[in-house]
């Protein structure tokens, strides 16, 4: 076989291996931008969402500025000593938070669900909406470690705006509702 004849076998073999392996590399692509968190975050305390939805402690209680501001936040180490101080404080998690309370500093809880800087989001008109926190970020309330569960991509977002009323849909779907 001539050299031009062993580089047309030998192209007719690699274009087919190079092909499929782009073809596997476009799809781990699009499936990791696609996946959902599997793990939690390492977290300063091990905090159970479980335990506090057992006790009929609604997400608000703890993350109330979901409420009045554009991010519902994290707890303040106040607002879980509020509790603490006089609920489970032999437990040794317990006594963390208290030691955070008592030295004055911030518990630095690690977020869960973060936007994009240029995305902006607001908790208020979804809860003013009756949109429920598990509608986003899962059955928490059964989670002993929160996790992100979706994708929080900007398809994920209008896939449920174009599910809304008619009449609210051009509002939640310009471009504007989102990114200001």
């Amino acid at each position: 076989m001539s050299g031009a004849g062993r580089r047309r076998a030998s192209i007719r073999l690699m274009l087919p291996l190079a092909l499929a392996g782009g073809a596997v590399l476009v799809v781990a692509a699009i499936l990791l931008s696609q996946r959902t968190a599997e793990s939690a975050p390492a977290q300063p305390i091990a905090f159970s969402h479980r335990t506090h939805a057992e006790a009929e402690i609604q997400c608000l209680f703890c993350h109330p500025n979901a409420l009045r501001s554009d991010v519902a936040g994290m707890p303040s180490v106040e607002r879980c000593a509020g509790c603490h101080r006089t609920i489970a404080t032999t437990r040794r998690r317990i006594q963390t938070v208290l030691g955070y309370w008592e030295r004055g500093e911030p518990i630095p809880w690690q977020p869960i669900n973060k936007m994009a800087d240029f995305v902006f989001f607001s908790h208020q008109p979804h809860l003013a909406a009756g949109v429920g926190c598990e509608t986003c970020h899962g059955d928490v309330g059964k989670m002993n470690a929160a996790r992100q569960v979706v994708n929080m991509d900007m398809g994920w977002c209008l896939n449920c705006h174009l599910k809304q009323p008619e009449t609210a849909v051009a509002r939640l779907t310009d471009c504007l509702a989102c990114h200001k």
